[in-house]
């Protein structure tokens, strides 16, 4: 009995100091009530399940995103992305003038610099995107980093690795990361193959037993490829057979990606480079030929380009603050495509005040999902967004798995992060910002067309579904900051 004693009291301090860690710890309200109710009734399992997935590490800093050594010199080079973006803005202020305010902040808030003189073009899919990209790849000649967070072992991924190890026997710098829990299928054949023949890889976060917990919550979500400073791939496609629609697929794949050529790449270069300063434990020097000072070519097309990322890294949560940002200075129309939808307090807000002011907010989600708990989870915010006249969208026809936003067909994101707590919060992340008409515009026709092979949610009969139904779906959404 002694003993039972000693253990009660021992388990009661422990509890009582994971509650003190939880509260001290963990930033959102929300997430800290869920993993206080989750310690106190869940004996144990409560516990060890926060310390697996709950710990800030945006307080820890999991890693520091410095590329320069001497602080003068990175003082400089702010001082410099400062006076660029602030030219920019100058020289395209007819542009911007109506989002300036999300320009800036992204800008102060992360030093992403606004950058001009980018050529940007929507590729719609798997079938659209790789052509480009192997074609770019064939005409690197300096570099080239690929970074994903799901890279595959089939077609598309042998040939992608064919074409990295091609371009490494010519003598051009191949590097790549993988996220080693989405990419975990190509450690033990691709990778190794890779290597042989002259290609830098390494794994983003490697899973070791001991660390499962950790780093498994925190994952590389990104899909960036970076060639000779110049060009980049961003957007959410990642490198799988699934993606492309062309080969016999029994699930219509629907994603969108960017390609940029211009400045607006040096950013996503500047990730990168952090990235792999980080999983590969050496030091790459922010080089002239990372960063060049003039494009190859002058680009017919004059679009502005902005990233925004964030991730465990990031003094805070850049890609919420500019979603949030984005949506406030809409006026007209926002148009919102998201694969997993649980928006989280801020964002659920954000979007009923814009409907309740007269703005129209469309939301386009899958009609099916690669999760039961989740999707649940995401129905669950549908009757008040509903209530408020936001017109919601269940895709039909097959997979909905872009990551899209547009703005009054003024400023138009493509990117990696979903409408969720994990992409805002968990995920490294990255989006493009494209402050143009003609891109925006493209991308809302898209939107519209992919409306044509969607069901619009009823709010009426939403709202009288099954009793067990919605029991079920909040019940979900408890667990919406865990998912």
């Amino acid at each position: 009995m002694n003993w039972l004693l000693v253990a009660e009291i021992t388990y009661a301090l422990v509890l009582i100091l994971v509650c003190l860690r939880i509260v001290y710890d963990t930033r959102s309200t929300t997430k800290t009530l869920a993993y206080l109710l989750f310690a106190i009734f869940v004996p144990v399992v409560g516990m060890i399940f926060y310390f697996f997935f709950g710990i800030n590490y945006r307080h820890r800093k999991m890693y520091s995103k410095k590329l320069f050594e001497n602080d003068d010199l990175a003082a400089k080079f702010r001082q410099d992305l400062l006076h660029y973006s602030e030219k920019t803005y100058q020289e395209n202020n007819a542009e911007i003038i109506s989002n300036k305010e999300l320009a800036f902040m992204v800008l102060k808030d992360s030093m992403s610099p606004l950058t001009s003189k980018n050529a940007v073009k929507l590729l719609v899919n798997g079938e659209n995107k790789f052509p480009e990209v192997l074609e770019a790849i064939q005409n690197a000649k300096h570099h080239i980093h690929i970074e994903y967070y799901i890279y595959e072992d089939d077609e598309i991924g042998r040939a992608l690795a064919e074409a990295m190890i091609t371009k490494a026997k010519e003598g051009v710098k191949v590097r790549f990361i993988y996220d080693d829990f989405g990419s975990r299928d190509i450690r033990k054949k691709l990778v190794p193959k890779l290597v042989e023949n002259g290609v830098e890889a390494y794994p983003f976060l490697k899973v070791h037993f001991m660390l499962l917990a950790n780093r498994l919550n925190y994952r590389n979500h990104r899909k960036i490829i970076v060639i000779d400073g110049y060009t980049s791939f961003v957007g959410g496609i990642n490198v799988s057979d699934r993606y492309i629609n062309n080969n016999g697929n029994e699930l219509y794949w629907r994603d969108t990606h960017l390609r940029i050529d211009g400045p607006g790449t040096q950013y996503l270069q500047y990730l990168f480079l952090c990235d792999w300063n980080f999983c590969s434990e050496s030091v790459l020097e922010p080089e002239k030929q990372f960063f060049p000072s003039l494009p190859r070519k002058i680009a017919e097309q004059n679009k502005i380009v902005q990233i925004a990322a964030s991730g465990p890294d990031s003094e805070s949560p850049t890609i919420l603050f500019s979603t949030l940002q984005a949506i406030n200075l809409a006026t007209k129309e926002i148009l919102i495509t998201s694969p997993y939808f649980i928006p989280g307090e801020s964002l659920l807000d954000a979007l009923t005040i814009s409907s309740l002011s007269g703005i129209s907010v469309k939301l386009l989600v899958p009609g099916k999902s690669d999760s039961i708990l989740v999707n649940s989870a995401a129905r669950s915010y549908y009757n008040d967004l509903l209530k408020a006249g936001v017109e919601i969208y269940q895709y039909q026809k097959g997979f909905m798995h872009a990551k899209t936003m547009v703005t009054d067909k003024k400023v138009a994101i493509v990117g990696t992060a979903n409408m969720d707590f994990r992409s805002f919060d968990l995920n490294f992340e990255v989006n493009a910002i494209v402050y143009d008409t003609q891109i925006a515009t493209e991308l809302s026709n898209i939107f519209y067309n992919d409306l044509k092979d969607a069901t619009k949610i009823d709010a009426i009969q939403w709202a009288n579904r099954p009793l067990y139904r919605q029991l079920l779906e909040k019940a979900a959404r408890l667990l919406s900051p865990l998912l």
